[in-house]
């Protein structure tokens, strides 16, 4: 790699990724290849934390530098507004910038690809000119109406559950090779480029391509085995031993297959000599729960095999190691302007705010995570203590509540009101301990260093790590607006629907939402 600082960015996210599931983290299945190799030129970062459990928020703090509830986009406001985005600050300054996904979060309808000179959703359910006609008008009714952001909300989760299945099950393609073709076409037409990508191959439902089945997941059949983690989780559906083993080497053939086409990008990269002038990040956004602590998927919990997540980067100012040191990916939209030179700050619209380059939050600076040389006015939430602690949020997920309901209503089964369920959570994690506060049940804490799997909860015992923890946690949720300890209203129902006007109802009808 060249002395100089990079020309391009590769940002790749893989899409519900398991640390623990990767060549590179020490898994004994050779599930990527190609990530084992690139880690020896990279840094490999063993406790990267994700500031929430699902993709929405995440994407948003990659994009913002801010936390969720800073920048407010959650299941319950599912719209990034008012935040210049990393795309519009790299744009601005004469980067080609562009965005290639098939997850339906990842669009214009959320905002989240606001600044990116080029995109694609590669979404089928909801094309590309959705956008057009009374189907725009339908749409602007609901983002302008509060009353009725849920159902802007449940119409783009059900289209992407809808194209997850279309799009890894029988009768279509995985839409990974067609985004790395795009971003080949997109690195090959630039000289200086943000290219940021998110692969859904690992998301559920598990369907990959018949290659990597055969390898991984020999015998099993995708559609005989629990796709559907609502049906898990309400209680309607048990899966045994058997199952899950069969469940998990699906995901791990989703996972190859990814590997397996970052591989066919990396290569091109080098053959065209784009490789040492780029700088690569390889992250997940979160994990996956394949039955630990009784859960299935990726809600309702900030357990480490959701936040705990893979992490690599490879940069010239950075050794080809291992760290051990926690790092956020929050500070990833803060690295990204270090190391194309650019400073941000400046909002691309009136009234909105655009979070400045701090290189207290640059994995490639000196001063990395040294909070107390930020001025007290300028510090963010997470900056109130010595960088030692990383923090997690999770708004209650509104979608996958309702959708949890329903399965358990058809088995004849009644959630508990007072449950994980219903909560809100947060979190602050150091690499020894980790505080979750939760508003409807008992907070629980964990000694990561001799409990790893979270087993054995400690919250209330004294602790001196756990009460460190818990303090940070304290100061954090001060400086956003105080701890979440009221619990919402348990009713969940879309009741909105009968405010709307006959004009967005029959605009509903269109999009296949109303009867």
């Amino acid at each position: 790699m060249s002395a100089e600082s990079p020309d391009n960015v590769l940002f790749v996210v893989m899409d519900t990724v398991r640390k623990d599931r990767l060549t590179p983290y020490g898994y004994d299945r050779p599930t990527t290849p190609t990530l084992d190799a690139f880690a020896e030129e990279a840094t490999v970062f063993e406790q990267a934390v994700a500031p929430a459990p699902w993709t929405l928020p995440v994407h948003a703090s990659l994009f913002t530098g801010m936390y969720p509830s800073q920048h407010g986009a959650d299941q319950e406001n599912p719209y990034l507004e008012g935040a210049t985005t990393l795309a519009e600050t790299l744009s601005d300054a004469g980067y080609d910038t562009a965005c290639y996904s098939s997850n339906a979060w990842i669009t214009p309808y959320t905002h989240l690809t606001d600044g990116f000179d080029d995109q694609d959703n590669f979404f089928e359910v909801m094309p590309g000119d959705f956008l057009s006609g009374p189907l725009a008008r339908a749409w602007k009714t609901m983002n302008d109406n509060d009353a009725l952001r849920a159902i802007a909300d449940k119409l783009v989760s059900l289209g992407n559950t809808a194209h997850e299945y279309f799009a890894g099950g029988e009768g279509a393609d995985s839409k990974t090779p067609a985004v790395v073709d795009r971003t080949m076409e997109f690195l090959d037409d630039s000289d200086r480029a943000f290219a940021f990508i998110n692969l859904m191959d690992a998301h559920l439902p598990y369907h990959p391509p018949e290659e990597f089945a055969r390898e991984f997941a020999p015998g099993v059949d995708s559609t005989e085995v629990c796709q559907n983690s609502k049906e898990y989780n309400s209680g309607a559906r048990d899966i045994d031993d058997e199952e899950w083993e069969d469940i998990r080497s699906l995901y791990d053939a989703e996972i190859a297959h990814i590997d397996d086409q970052l591989g066919r990008l990396f290569d091109w990269l080098r053959s065209e000599d784009k490789w040492d002038d780029t700088m690569v990040v390889v992250c997940a956004d979160h994990g996956e729960l394949h039955g630990e602590h009784d859960l299935y998927g990726h809600e309702f919990c900030l357990y480490d095999p959701l936040v705990n997540v893979p992490l690599l980067v490879k940069h010239p100012d950075l050794e080809a190691e291992r760290r051990a040191d926690q790092v956020e990916l929050v500070d990833l939209y803060h690295t990204v302007l270090d190391a194309l030179d650019v400073e941000g700050g400046t909002p691309a619209a009136a009234g909105e705010t655009a979070v400045p380059l701090d290189r207290t939050r640059s994995l490639l600076s000196e001063s990395y995570r040294e909070f107390g040389r930020v001025d007290d006015d300028a510090r963010d939430p997470g900056q109130r203590d010595d960088g030692a602690d990383a923090f997690i949020e999770y708004s209650r997920p509104v979608v996958e509540l309702k959708q949890l309901e329903e399965k358990a209503a058809d088995a004849g089964i009644t959630l508990p009101e007072d449950s994980r369920f219903y909560s809100r959570m947060r979190a602050a994690r150091r690499t020894d301990a980790k505080y979750v506060r939760i508003d409807r049940i008992a907070d629980e804490a964990y000694r990561l260093d001799s409990d790893p799997d979270e087993t054995d909860n400690v919250a209330g015992e004294g602790d001196p790590e756990v009460e460190a923890t818990e303090a940070a946690l304290a100061d954090f949720e001060s400086a956003v607006g105080g701890a979440w300890t009221d619990a919402l209203d348990d009713d969940v129902t879309d009741d909105t629907v009968e405010e709307m006007d006959d004009e967005a109802q029959e605009r509903l009808r269109d999009l296949g939402y109303l009867e």
